[in-house]
């Protein structure tokens, strides 16, 4: 017996496909899609400017899927700066028994958040 892979189910219609690429941003790859928006480590870019990521690892456009070697040639993901804003503080605490030794350090990390506008591939 002979199995068929789908991506969606045989009933639906395949306009719900949604292209998706995955993307490097600052050294760590994202899932992104149009009109999504999520955060990144900070970028330079000021709000409300829009920003061009090439570096795409992988894309899928309706079911036809292309990997890069390492990166897609021509490909590229324009987004728009959100806002940026500080992160949830976690603390760090260091302790050695018996000692007396005790460090306490709390970190917030810059975060910018963006919005996925256009992939072009």
């Amino acid at each position: 017996m002979k199995k068929t892979l789908y991506l969606c189910s045989p009933k639906q219609n395949l306009s719900y496909i949604i292209m998706y690429a995955i993307v490097d941003i600052a050294g760590q790859q994202f899932k992104v899609e149009k009109g999504k928006k999520f955060f990144v480590h900070r970028l330079t870019a000021d709000e409300g400017s829009s920003v061009e990521f090439s570096k795409i690892l992988l894309a899928d456009n309706e079911g036809k899927v292309t990997v890069g070697k390492p990166y897609i040639d021509g490909a590229k993901i324009s987004a728009k700066v959100v806002k940026h804003l500080k992160g949830d503080k976690v603390l760090v605490f260091k302790k050695k028994r018996r000692n007396g030794y005790r460090k306490l350090n709390g970190h917030r990390q810059f975060f910018s958040q963006i919005e996925i506008e256009n992939i072009q591939l």
